[in-house]
């Protein structure tokens, strides 16, 4: 059987009037098919119960990107330039963090979701890099120029990391569309992955549990941009099948 993973859900209005639509964007279940995964797009469900039910069901969490995090969440005040947050989201994500952390289900986040990990360990987050790291490069040009597949600046790795195992010594060039960042790293995780202005870009666990965040958007540079991010996904889904 494919290992059922569960993409989280952001949300979307296409009318003031309707109701929001709970969905993500193509690239993410693309990965995780091209990957030899099962895409399940998991709901915005605060009932426990039910939450815990779908939770139990997945083989792997894959928190994908979306808008800010709330920084009630790890302790702070919001400063101007924070962007819009979802308290819904942020807490269905939070929990389903600490669930699969704590229970060793592999979890794989992306951009938002690689900063949802942080903060549901306990870390803390950059609310805009902009105004607080000032001597930082721009993080989301990819956005700006509206192209998902522009290579915004490189990316080096920790070698001995397992992230760095798995991609080689070399840095490399990656996308990258956000405003936010990692500042206090959670307990658990450790850093192993940063842009040329030491901005973190990837995280993972500290023990051999499969827990890795990364900065970049590399489901939507798996399929042709840059197919090396195929690998992440693909070790992704193993572990997921290993996992059942």
């Amino acid at each position: 059987m494919k290992a059922l993973i569960g993409i989280t859900c952001g949300t979307f209005r296409d009318r003031d009037w309707c109701p929001p639509i709970h969905g993500h964007r193509q690239t993410y279940i693309d990965a995780v098919v091209n990957a030899g995964g099962a895409p399940f797009l998991f709901p915005l469900i605060e009932d426990q119960a039910v939450l815990r039910a779908l939770y139990d069901r997945l083989d792997g969490v894959l928190l994908a990107g979306g808008n800010d995090v709330d920084p009630q969440h790890y302790g702070e005040e919001p400063l101007p330039q924070l962007g819009k947050v979802d308290g819904q989201r942020d807490r269905v994500e939070l929990q389903l963090a600490r669930w699969a952390t704590a229970e060793g289900k592999p979890v794989l986040g992306i951009c938002r979701g690689m900063q949802v990990l942080n903060v549901a360990l306990g870390g803390s987050l950059y609310q805009d890099i902009g105004t607080q790291l000032t001597q930082a490069i721009v993080h989301d040009s990819s956005f700006t120029c509206e192209n998902w597949a522009h290579m915004a600046h490189d990316l080096h790795i920790e070698p001995n990391s397992k992230l760095g195992r798995l991609f080689g010594p070399n840095a490399f060039p990656t996308n990258s569309l956000h405003h936010q960042s990692l500042k206090l790293i959670a307990p658990g995780l450790q850093a192993v992955g940063w842009a040329p202005d030491g901005v973190v870009e990837l995280i993972e666990g500290d023990d051999e549990r499969f827990i890795i965040g990364v900065q970049c958007h590399p489901e939507a540079l798996q399929a042709e941009a840059d197919p090396r991010w195929r690998a992440l996904f693909e070790a992704f889904v193993e572990s997921c099948r290993v996992h059942v």
